[in-house]
């Protein structure tokens, strides 16, 4: 069974978006994956299709109705995570991007204008979720942030083995630095221990290499790494690749 994502929204048109193509376009025309984006306007009751209000108590801006939310969560079957996109959220990590990848699918509520009426909350089971600590016009970039990053993980999408475990997060520090052709570039070259064909000088640079990296560039993360250094924070298994 594929990989099943609904998004609530009040523009569907922007999906699938850049979904549609790479990794993630591939694996939609292949069936890996599904995509279902929904109008939340198509679940208004009134002849002029309202979906919001004024806040109450006063203030700017207008807040999305509780009815028509309810409305639109209940037409998509039952069995998946319902996540909505809001800036409160418990921000997104990777080790919980694995796990919804593991899963049947998600639904996803994209919020507009002042969000959500507080209701919708109590009266679903519904997972709050941000990307970061910044304000987006709406949840839709959310969601197609959190989509991407559970697309690239479903089986068969990445064409390496280990292209989703040797990577920035999945072990808990950051990835090592990474080179390429031409040897030599502006007076540049490859570290030597790169072109040495010991594969096991090569490991233990890039584990060095990936310690020291993470210890400067996100101290937060390293200090989480040295109290977890056994099971991967992401859930995904490690495994001696030099074997």
């Amino acid at each position: 069974m594929s990989f099943a994502a609904t998004v609530l929204t009040l523009y569907p048109e922007m999906f699938p978006g850049p979904l549609g193509i790479s990794l993630a376009g591939r694996a939609l025309s292949e069936g890996r994956w599904s995509l279902d984006a929904r109008n939340i306007r198509d679940f208004a009751t009134d002849k002029h299709s309202t979906v919001d209000g004024t806040p109450a108590g006063g203030g700017a801006g207008m807040v999305l109705r509780p009815d028509v939310l309810a409305a639109a969560i209940d037409s998509v079957p039952a069995g998946r995570p319902l996540l909505a996109m809001t800036p409160r959220g418990a921000p997104l990590t990777q080790a919980r991007v694995r796990s919804l990848a593991e899963g049947p699918g998600v639904t996803i509520l994209c919020g507009r204008f002042e969000g959500f009426d507080e209701r919708i909350f109590a009266a679903r089971d519904i997972e709050e979720v941000s990307i970061g600590d910044y304000i987006l016009s709406g949840g839709e970039m959310g969601a197609l942030v959190l989509l991407d990053a559970c697309i690239r993980l479903l089986p068969g999408v990445m064409g390496a083995a280990y292209s989703g475990v040797d990577e920035s997060f999945e072990t808990g520090l950051l990835e090592y630095p990474q080179y390429t052709r031409p040897f030599e570039w502006e007076g540049r070259t490859i570290p030597e221990v790169l072109r040495s064909g010991d594969h096991a000088r090569i490991s233990a640079w890039r584990k060095s290499t990936a310690e020291t990296e993470t210890r400067l560039r996100r101290p937060d993360l390293w200090e989480r790494h040295e109290g977890a250094r056994v099971q991967s924070p992401s859930g995904a298994r490690q495994t001696d690749k030099d074997a």
